[in-house]
């Protein structure tokens, strides 16, 4: 297996790791369709409950999704990471039944800092670019067979 497949199978594992103690995503319906060294795409459709006195999806649960996709890309090497600060443009609301999809990606930064950047979209339509700068603190949350 060449670096890149074990970076792979890496990122697999810690994102198994991650999702089996992630109650707040699974209660939201989030899903991961993709997770890659430095990379995550997640997913999550638009519920009653997460519209606003305005009858839209905004702020908030946006956020969480971005969130979430940001730390799946940033612990996708297996050590323990954390957010030290996160920036988010918030462009256009989610509707009643929207799937959203939000795609983190690595964009610079080596050793212990690093900083990713997500877009959240329905359809092919950006609806928020979220910022976020990780730190990694030591440690591993991976244990022996995951």
């Amino acid at each position: 297996m060449d670096d890149l497949e074990q970076r792979h199978a890496l990122a697999q594992r810690a994102a198994r790791a991650m999702w089996s103690r992630d109650h707040a995503a699974r209660h939201l319906g989030i899903d991961i369709s993709r997770v890659a060294p430095g990379e995550a795409v997640l997913t999550m459709s638009v519920t009653a409950i997460m519209l606003n006195g305005h009858d839209i999806c905004h702020g908030g649960y946006i956020f969480t999704l971005a969130d979430t996709a940001f730390a799946y890309a940033c612990n996708s090497a297996g050590e323990t990471t954390v957010a030290m600060q996160a920036e988010v443009h918030f462009l256009k609301p989610g509707r009643l039944g929207d799937v959203l999809r939000a795609t983190a990606s690595h964009s610079a930064g080596e050793g212990r800092s690093g900083i990713y950047d997500v877009v959240v979209e329905r359809d092919g339509e950006v609806l928020a670019m979220f910022r976020g700068l990780s730190r990694r603190i030591g440690g591993s949350f991976l244990g022996e067979g995951t």
